[in-house]
């Protein structure tokens, strides 16, 4: 999927197809997880479907829970859901980045390995 060691840099055009695909594959991470929210939220919470939305949105976004939870398996998966949208928005900014950092690294390396053979 990314260039070895001894390859050139991958062409800009390349590059924002594969930027592309990255950035398709995070939000397809950010909606299944968003899905599960709202089922978790409408299902437990016995919230509706469009606040079960806006509750889950806000917990995967960082803000926080709109509406007060009174049953407690509602608490606990409320409790759950937090810990896994921070674990969630960690892995989607990792397949964001990961070929911009790539990128940068093999650009060092492509100058090193060029400088070595002078």
């Amino acid at each position: 999927m990314y260039e070895r060691r001894h390859e050139k840099l991958l062409p800009v055009r390349a590059f924002a197809h594969r930027m592309l695909r990255h950035a398709a594959a995070a939000a397809l991470v950010a909606a299944a997880s968003l899905g599960l929210g709202v089922l978790g939220y409408h299902g437990l919470a016995g919230l509706p479907w469009v606040d079960a939305l806006l509750n889950a949105a806000m917990i995967l976004g960082g803000m926080g829970p709109v509406d007060a939870l009174h049953g407690d398996g509602a608490k606990v998966f409320a409790s759950a859901y937090a810990l896994f949208s921070g674990t969630v928005f960690l892995v989607v900014m990792a397949i964001v980045l990961t070929p911009v950092l790539h990128r940068t690294l093999h650009a060092f390396h492509v100058e090193n390995s060029r400088e070595a053979k002078a």
